[in-house]
Protein backbone atom coordinates (compact mmCIF):
# COMPACT_ATOMS: atom_id res chain seq x y z
CA UNK A 1 0.00 0.00 0.00
CA UNK A 2 1.22 3.91 -0.82
CA UNK A 3 0.86 6.59 1.26
CA UNK A 4 1.87 10.31 -0.01
CA UNK A 5 1.46 13.10 2.15
CA UNK A 6 2.14 16.70 0.94
CA UNK A 7 3.29 19.77 3.01
CA UNK A 8 4.42 23.52 2.19
CA UNK A 9 1.51 25.02 0.66
CA UNK A 10 0.19 28.15 2.59
CA UNK A 11 -0.21 31.88 1.62
CA UNK A 12 2.40 33.84 -0.17
CA UNK A 13 2.23 36.96 -1.77
CA UNK A 14 2.54 37.81 -5.82
CA UNK A 15 6.41 37.24 -6.85
CA UNK A 16 7.53 34.65 -4.33
CA UNK A 17 8.33 31.08 -3.54
CA UNK A 18 7.05 28.09 -1.81
CA UNK A 19 8.53 24.71 -1.16
CA UNK A 20 6.33 21.55 -1.65
CA UNK A 21 7.06 18.36 0.14
CA UNK A 22 5.70 14.64 -1.08
CA UNK A 23 6.68 12.20 1.59
CA UNK A 24 5.84 8.65 0.66
CA UNK A 25 5.71 5.48 1.67
CA UNK A 26 4.46 1.66 1.38
CA UNK A 27 5.74 -0.21 -1.86
CA UNK A 28 8.46 1.37 -3.46
CA UNK A 29 7.93 -0.77 -6.59
CA UNK A 30 4.25 1.35 -6.74
CA UNK A 31 6.21 4.49 -6.36
CA UNK A 32 9.31 4.91 -9.60
CA UNK A 33 7.77 7.56 -10.39
CA UNK A 34 5.99 10.87 -8.66
CA UNK A 35 3.97 13.68 -10.21
CA UNK A 36 2.90 17.30 -9.09
CA UNK A 37 -0.34 18.00 -10.28
CA UNK A 38 -2.93 21.54 -9.00
CA UNK A 39 -6.51 21.11 -9.53
CA UNK A 40 -8.72 24.36 -9.11
CA UNK A 41 -12.34 24.27 -8.12
CA UNK A 42 -14.05 23.44 -11.28
CA UNK A 43 -11.42 22.18 -13.35
CA UNK A 44 -9.76 18.84 -14.05
CA UNK A 45 -6.41 18.09 -12.19
CA UNK A 46 -2.88 19.18 -14.39
CA UNK A 47 0.09 17.72 -14.09
CA UNK A 48 3.38 20.24 -13.22
CA UNK A 49 5.90 17.79 -13.60
CA UNK A 50 6.97 14.25 -12.92
CA UNK A 51 10.28 12.59 -11.60
CA UNK A 52 11.71 8.74 -12.50
CA UNK A 53 12.63 8.11 -8.63
CA UNK A 54 15.21 5.55 -9.95
CA UNK A 55 17.51 8.54 -11.77
CA UNK A 56 15.98 11.42 -10.47
CA UNK A 57 15.19 12.13 -14.40
CA UNK A 58 12.69 14.77 -14.30
CA UNK A 59 9.68 15.42 -17.12
CA UNK A 60 7.86 18.91 -17.08
CA UNK A 61 4.94 20.09 -18.45
CA UNK A 62 5.76 22.72 -21.20
CA UNK A 63 4.46 25.45 -19.91
CA UNK A 64 5.61 24.46 -16.57
CA UNK A 65 9.04 24.42 -16.89
CA UNK A 66 10.30 28.16 -16.20
CA UNK A 67 9.05 28.35 -13.35
CA UNK A 68 8.78 25.07 -11.25
CA UNK A 69 11.33 22.64 -10.17
CA UNK A 70 10.87 19.31 -9.31
CA UNK A 71 13.57 17.32 -7.31
CA UNK A 72 14.00 14.57 -4.81
CA UNK A 73 15.56 13.16 -1.74
CA UNK A 74 15.47 9.20 -1.73
CA UNK A 75 17.36 8.88 2.05
CA UNK A 76 14.02 11.18 3.09
CA UNK A 77 12.00 10.04 0.49
CA UNK A 78 10.25 12.69 -0.32
CA UNK A 79 9.75 14.68 -3.51
CA UNK A 80 9.67 18.30 -3.80
CA UNK A 81 8.45 20.56 -5.85
CA UNK A 82 10.29 24.29 -5.91
CA UNK A 83 7.68 27.08 -7.05
CA UNK A 84 9.08 30.42 -7.90
CA UNK A 85 7.69 33.83 -9.33
CA UNK A 86 3.90 33.01 -7.91
CA UNK A 87 0.83 34.63 -9.18
CA UNK A 88 -2.98 34.74 -7.93
CA UNK A 89 -3.12 32.52 -11.11
CA UNK A 90 -1.29 29.58 -9.40
CA UNK A 91 -3.41 29.76 -6.29
CA UNK A 92 -4.65 25.82 -6.12
CA UNK A 93 -4.96 22.55 -4.17
CA UNK A 94 -1.10 20.88 -5.17
CA UNK A 95 -1.39 17.21 -5.08
CA UNK A 96 1.52 14.40 -5.23
CA UNK A 97 0.67 11.24 -7.22
CA UNK A 98 2.70 8.03 -7.99
CA UNK A 99 2.72 5.51 -10.38
CA UNK A 100 4.60 2.23 -10.64
CA UNK A 101 6.04 1.77 -14.48
CA UNK A 102 6.98 4.34 -16.57
CA UNK A 103 7.44 8.06 -16.38
CA UNK A 104 6.68 10.77 -18.30
CA UNK A 105 3.40 13.41 -19.34
CA UNK A 106 0.69 12.30 -20.31
CA UNK A 107 0.39 9.12 -17.81
CA UNK A 108 -1.99 7.88 -15.73
CA UNK A 109 -1.08 8.44 -11.87
CA UNK A 110 -2.72 5.52 -9.31
CA UNK A 111 -1.85 6.85 -5.70
CA UNK A 112 -2.86 10.08 -4.68
CA UNK A 113 -2.07 12.51 -1.82
CA UNK A 114 -5.01 14.74 0.26
CA UNK A 115 -3.69 17.68 -1.29
CA UNK A 116 -2.02 20.94 0.30
CA UNK A 117 -3.81 24.48 -0.69
CA UNK A 118 -1.30 27.02 -2.29
CA UNK A 119 -2.93 30.74 -2.24
CA UNK A 120 -1.01 33.35 -4.08
CA UNK A 121 -2.29 37.07 -3.07
CA UNK A 122 -2.02 40.03 -5.58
Amino acid sequence: QVQLVESGGGSVQTGGSLRLSCEGSGDTSSRSCVGWFRQVPGKEKELIAAIYTGSGKPYYEYSMKERFTISQDNAKDTVYLQMNSLSPEDTAMYYCAARGQGCGTGLKFINWGRGTQVTVSS
